[in-house]
């Protein structure tokens, strides 16, 4: 039997369409507007249908076979804080935010799955989309609900803060619940990516994992008018060196034999993460390829939703949805479109 369907826009390097998969669900469509991510969609699922195509241009009656799916789903660029919502780029990223609701209008899924920065939950700078939302949903016959998840809170080795938007036909929305922490303690850097740094025979690989014991402060892609891959602003990059980690820069590979790591002589004797060690701590599986240079790479891991997040967001979405199948006769419900 198959499972529910969904269709992913702004699908990135793929993170919350793979938790879905982990949940049961199957694409029929998953887009973005970079090549790079649709060549990292392709190259780890072939059989999946990838579009490159801006969202804001996307023609839904040219792909009707998205109509009626059980769920839309977005991981969208990351709006700014409620601070900077009258800058250009964010107006950009609000945008796509409108176009996902509007895109609810012709696809008509059971559910809807929004993830973003949590302020866009209760922060005041964004009432005017939320409001915007409420009355685009209310007129689709959705109820929903905001909230904010945590990935560490589901075996992410990474503080990261999601707010989440979660609507459902009327008729299931009785029956969602939000996913609930899925591990009683968090998962630390050190042990994340203990094995992975001694790859190299470093030597120093589990010193340095036995200090790394707190969970990684939030990965930030960055903007593509930026240079180089680093780990995120001075606050974060300060978290980082707490860690024993250079947050200014990302490896080409884990250390060598000869590293001296001395964190207390500054950046140079710290060690750095690659790439593959950052797909770690955003909570891919270790088989999970990115296409593109270094750079392209990081910044595709950063700004993508965790998998195991995807999947409790999944789990907890199809059970809503079956729900109301074994009690339509008994509520007065009916379960198809």
């Amino acid at each position: 039997m198959s499972g529910p369907r969904f269709v992913d826009v702004c699908a990135g390097a793929g993170g919350l369409a793979l938790g879905l998969e982990h949940a049961g669900f199957e694409p029929v469509l998953l887009l973005d507007e970079k090549a790079v991510a649709c060549d990292t969609l392709r190259m780890n699922r072939p059989a999946w249908q990838v579009l490159q195509t801006d969202l804001l241009e996307f023609s839904p009656s040219r792909h009707q076979e998205i109509y009626d799916v059980d769920l839309l789903s977005a991981g969208l660029p990351r709006v700014k804080s409620s601070a900077t919502v009258a800058r250009t780029e964010t107006e950009a990223e609000l945008r796509l935010l409108e176009a996902t609701v509007y895109l609810a209008h012709a696809v008509r899924p059971r559910a809807l799955l929004i993830e973003n920065v949590p302020g866009l939950v209760g922060a005041p700078g964004f009432e005017p989309i939320r409001d915007f939302i409420r009355k685009e949903l209310v007129h689709l016959g959705y109820r929903f609900r905001w909230f904010v998840l945590n990935a560490a809170d589901f075996g992410v080795p990474q503080d990261r803060k999601q707010g989440v938007l979660v609507a459902l036909r009327t008729q299931y929305f009785d029956a969602f619940r939000p996913p609930e922490p899925t591990v009683k303690e968090y998962r630390s850097v050190g042990r994340a990516l203990r094995r992975s740094m001694a790859m190299g025979g470093w030597q120093d690989a589990d010193r340095w994992a036995a200090q790394a014991v707190g969970v990684a402060p939030t990965l930030v892609g960055g903007s593509d008018r930026r240079g180089g891959a680093d780990l995120g602003p001075t606050g974060t990059k300060k978290a980082w060196a707490r860690l024993g980690v250079d947050g200014g820069t990302v490896a080409d590979d884990v250390p060598g034999p000869d590293f001296a790591w001395a964190p207390e002589t500054g950046r140079h004797g710290m060690v750095r993460i690659t790439t593959d060690q950052a797909a770690l701590l955003q909570g891919f599986p270790p088989d999970w390829r990115f296409a593109g240079k270094k750079t392209a790479r990081y910044r595709q891991i950063g700004h993508a939703s965790p998998p195991p997040v995807g999947r409790a967001l999944g789990l907890a979405i199809r059970a809503a949805l079956e729900v109301p199948r074994s009690t339509a006769s008994v509520a007065g419900y009916t379960s198809t479109p």
